[in-house]
């Protein structure tokens, strides 16, 4: 699905961010991105959704070489990685229900043939009465939640969390933990960052270690 082959990056001509990066990311799994911070995790998740190009090596993204890809390859590819921020990336302007179908809507498709499953989707993730509140109102666990939501709407084949319960208390953290085991479950790649070690402890999940810009790999 993803495959990292002695990936490096640098940003112009300072030191390499990541250095011989090397892994990959089989269908239907689940994997924890950890590393202390400044490690290069967010840096990592860019390379995954295809927002980076690496200075050196090979990444594999469903089979094609990430850095040879034409421009218009890369809006397909990225439909198939749904990626949750750290910062949400919610329009304010627009409501719960307009931000989650908005990667449709994009697409072009009509309100007809989506609002079902954007409905189901939100009381899914626990928003069916904030789905017309707008992100100003909602508080940081249902910003949270509406962003995972609208990261799952396309049906993508993997998912990439950066810190998604970074900001929430442990009970919430525990309810957005069993969202992306249901996910998983259903078929989809999880890919999650975060420095949570006793978040981790609660898993049998594969560790992707990111330390100094090295990256060990725990099965």
């Amino acid at each position: 699905m993803i495959r990292f082959e002695n990936v490096g990056l640098r940003y112009g001509v300072g030191p390499e961010i990541l250095r011989d990066v090397s892994f990959h990311v089989a269908p239907k799994s689940f994997q924890f991105l950890t590393g202390p911070s400044g490690a290069g995790k967010t840096t990592l998740i860019r390379l995954f959704s295809l927002s980076l190009k690496p200075s050196r090596g090979l990444i594999s993204v469903f089979g094609k070489d990430s850095a040879t890809l034409e421009k218009n390859e890369l809006p397909a590819l990225r439909r198939r990685i749904g990626v949750v921020f750290q910062d949400f990336r919610l329009l304010d302007h627009l409501t719960t229900f307009e931000n989650v179908a908005l990667p449709l809507r994009v697409l072009g498709k009509d309100e007809s043939s989506y609002r079902a499953d954007v409905v189901e989707l939100l009381r899914w993730v626990g928003l069916g009465d904030r789905m017309h509140a707008s992100p100003p109102v909602l508080s940081g666990g249902e910003k949270q939640r509406a962003a995972i939501a609208r990261a799952l709407i396309s049906r993508p084949e993997i998912l990439l969390a950066d810190e998604p319960t970074g900001n929430v208390d442990p009970p919430l953290a525990r309810r957005l933990m069993r969202l992306f085991t249901e996910l998983n479950k259903l078929g989809t790649s999880v890919v999650i960052a975060t420095h949570d070690i006793n978040l981790m402890n609660q898993f049998n999940a594969r560790r992707l270690v990111l330390e100094e810009g090295r990256l060990t790999v725990y099965d």
